[in-house]
C-alpha cells in the first residue's frame, strides 16, 4: 500500500466511478465505501484490482465478534489493501476481525491491513457527549480508542488530523493514522466538522489521507489529485 492519497469513490454506481477513474489509468489509491459496495458488490473490487488501483474497503464493521470474524474472512479474499471496523465494538471484536482476516487471506497473499474508526470526522465534542454519553474530551476518547485498537493487534486507526499527533505519541509512528476530512485551503467542509489541508495532515502525524470532493468534483480531477499529492508529500 503506497502512501499516496485515497480518492473517496462516493458515487452511486460502479459505472460512474469507473468513468471518473478512466483518466487515472490505474495510478491511484481509492476508497470504496458503503454506497458503492452495497450497489455493486465484490464485482467493483475485482474490476478496480484488475485496473491496478490500491483499495481501502471502508465498510466500518461493528457487530458481535463472531459475526465480524466471519465477515472479515470473506473480505480477506478480495485482496484489498485496507479494511476497517469501529473501535467502539471493543477489543474482543477487533481481535476477532484480525483473526478473520488472517484465516481468510489466500495462501501466499498479503493480509489486508486493518484499522479502527475512533470518532467520525462528522462528530464534534458536543454531539459526542450528547449522543454517546462520553464525558471525556473528544481527544481523550480518540486516543483511548487508538490504544484499544493497538492492544487488539490492529495496524492503526481512522482519525481526524487534529488527533493524529496525539495518537502518534501514544501508539508510535508506525501505527497507521488514516485521516479523512481533507480539504484544500479554499474548499468547503460540507458535512465534516474536523477537517484539514494536506499540508497540515503531513505536518501533524497522518500516515495516509482520504480525499473526496476536492478531487472528485474538480474540473480536472487528475490535476487536482496531483496537487493534493504534491502538498501531501511536501513537494
Amino acid at each position: 500500500m503506497t502512501d499516496s492519497p485515497f480518492i473517496a469513490l462516493d458515487f452511486p454506481t460502479g459505472e460512474e466511478a469507473l468513468r471518473f477513474l478512466q483518466p487515472f489509468e490505474g495510478k491511484a489509491n481509492v476508497k470504496v465505501g458503503m454506497e458503492l459496495f452495497y450497489k455493486e458488490g465484490p464485482a467493483i473490487l475485482r474490476e478496480l484490482k484488475a485496473r491496478g488501483y490500491g483499495i481501502f474497503l471502508d465498510l466500518k464493521l461493528h457487530d458481535i465478534p463472531n459475526t465480524v470474524k466471519s465477515a472479515m474472512k470473506i473480505l480477506a479474499q478480495y485482496e484489498v489493501e485496507l479494511v476497517n471496523v469501529h473501535a467502539a465494538g471493543g477489543v474482543r471484536m477487533m481481535e476477532a476481525a484480525l483473526e478473520g482476516l488472517e484465516e481468510g487471506t489466500p495462501a501466499g497473499k498479503t493480509r489486508p491491513r486493518i484499522i479502527a474508526v475512533t470518532q467520525l470526522t462528522s462528530t464534534d465534542e458536543a454531539s459526542m457527549r450528547a449522543d454517546q454519553l462520553i464525558e471525556q474530551s473528544l481527544e481523550q476518547s480518540v486516543v483511548h480508542y487508538a490504544k484499544k485498537a493497538q492492544e487488539a493487534g490492529l495496524d492503526g486507526v481512522v482519525c481526524s488530523v487534529l488527533e493524529a499527533k496525539m495518537i502518534e505519541e501514544a501508539c508510535g509512528k508506525d501505527f497507521l493514522k488514516v485521516t479523512p476530512g481533507i480539504r484544500m485551503a479554499s474548499g468547503e467542509t460540507h458535512d465534516q466538522k474536523r477537517v484539514a489541508t494536506p499540508q497540515f495532515a503531513r505536518e501533524n502525524g497522518s500516515t495516509h489521507i482520504v480525499v473526496g470532493r476536492a478531487i472528485t468534483q474538480a474540473a480536472d480531477a487528475v490535476k487536482a489529485h496531483a496537487e493534493v499529492n504534491a502538498l501531501w508529500k511536501g513537494q
